[in-house]
């Protein structure tokens, strides 16, 4: 195989509600910006409709942080709270760099996953999107067993009513090469949680492979993960995108 180099890098928060843990985030965010040297940065918040002070408090980081040259920071607001899918639809528009990562603004996956990814040599010519998953055996994970239990069920009926084959679609950190995560992204109908699962079936569409890598990921509290009502919205939504697609 032949391995890449990334040289420029979009990096996608989605943010809803989040003032209680963006400190936290934030001072990772610095710490990351201090030790990769190597890649050109952008990053985008996308404020989807917030009712609380998120918006003000990144609009306030961006404002005092002090970034080289290669580094740039933006934020974007939504109106209305549209969903997950359609917060990262406007911030894969935005996106200007090669590469595009989309993550979750809890860190529940660190910013430095990229960097091990990269320095492991594990993007390669071959595959223009990598998945973040947590049923990779190199993967260490941190979650409770409601979770774990609910993840995997999810895991089966997507394998079998849709018949795809990535083991884990709901991790938030993933990696597109920027021509892909504009067709795909452009071409989303589903904004909630479901938004994974369409993308996934848009790439298939255009013989797109997509590699799935380890990454360690830490349960945060504050989700907005409901474990009742969640299961039954991913049933109906999965079936809605079997009539869709398939």
């Amino acid at each position: 195989l032949i391995y890449i180099m990334i040289k420029s890098l979009s990096i996608i928060f989605p943010v809803y509600n989040e003032e209680l843990r963006l400190n936290s985030s934030f001072n990772h965010i610095k710490s990351f910006l201090k030790k990769e040297k190597k890649l050109k940065i952008e990053i985008i918040f996308v404020d989807d409709g917030s009712k609380d002070n998120s918006y003000n408090l990144i609009k306030k980081f961006i404002k005092n942080l002090k970034t080289k040259n290669k580094v740039k920071l933006k934020s974007i607001k939504s109106k209305n709270n549209l969903g997950k899918g359609a917060a990262l639809k406007l911030g894969v528009k935005n996106a200007k760099n090669d590469w595009i990562l989309t993550t979750d603004i809890d860190m529940s996956v660190s910013l430095f996953q990229i960097s091990g990814w990269i320095k492991k040599k594990l993007i390669d010519k071959k595959h223009l999107v990598y998945f973040g998953t947590r049923s990779h055996k190199k993967s260490i994970v941190q979650r409770n067993f409601i979770r774990k239990i609910l993840g995997d069920i999810g895991s089966v009926l997507i394998s079998i009513i849709l018949n795809i084959s990535i083991k884990d679609t709901q991790c938030g950190y993933k990696l597109y090469k920027k021509k892909l995560a504009k067709f795909a992204f452009s071409k989303l109908k589903n904004c909630g949680w479901d938004h994974d699962i369409e993308l996934i079936l848009l790439l298939k569409s255009k013989k797109v492979k997509i590699k799935e890598l380890p990454v360690r990921w830490i349960h945060k509290d504050n989700s907005k993960v409901n474990v009742l009502l969640d299961p039954i919205k991913m049933f109906i939504g999965i079936i809605v995108i079997r009539f869709r697609y398939l």
